[in-house]
């Protein structure tokens, strides 16, 4: 099999269909955290405002600009993510770590949707951009926790 279609492949009708569908798309006017984090191979970037209370996010808003895998990612994030604390988040993200740079299992609910992204494990240069709104949002933590 070719590596053309081997990436054809990857990007499938169900990547393809998140990544058009990506929840949450309005920057949040009075966030408690905001973040933007750039992915330095592929240019690709998210922008990520959280509003929290209690240590949960109840407020949600980014800006994609990203490859169909990143816009996947931030879509099923994007999906689940009110209502989560900052360790739940960074477990996430761990989870996404593993699975594409490990072979690890598919990340545990809610973000159990990032499975359809496991194929791209064998695409390295497209891990950063995936990981970008999982590592936004940990920065708008940061940023909330700091302020």
């Amino acid at each position: 099999m070719s590596a053309d279609t081997d990436l054809i492949k990857l990007y499938s009708t169900r990547i393809l269909g998140l990544a058009a569908d990506i929840p949450h798309r309005t920057r949040l006017d009075a966030p408690d955290g905001t973040a933007k984090r750039r992915s330095p191979l592929c240019g690709s970037t998210v922008t990520v405002d959280i509003k929290l209370n209690d240590g949960q996010i109840v407020g949600f808003g980014q800006d994609v600009k990203a490859c169909a895998l990143g816009q996947a990612s931030a879509a099923v994030v994007g999906r689940n993510i009110i209502g989560r604390t900052q360790s739940e988040v960074q477990l996430g993200r761990d989870q996404l770590f593993a699975m594409l740079k490990s072979d690890g299992p598919t990340p545990d609910a809610p973000f159990d949707g990032l499975e359809v992204l496991g194929p791209a494990s064998e695409y390295k240069n497209r891990h950063a951009s995936i990981l970008l709104a999982f590592d936004a949002t940990l920065d708008a933590f940061a940023d909330a926790i700091s302020t």
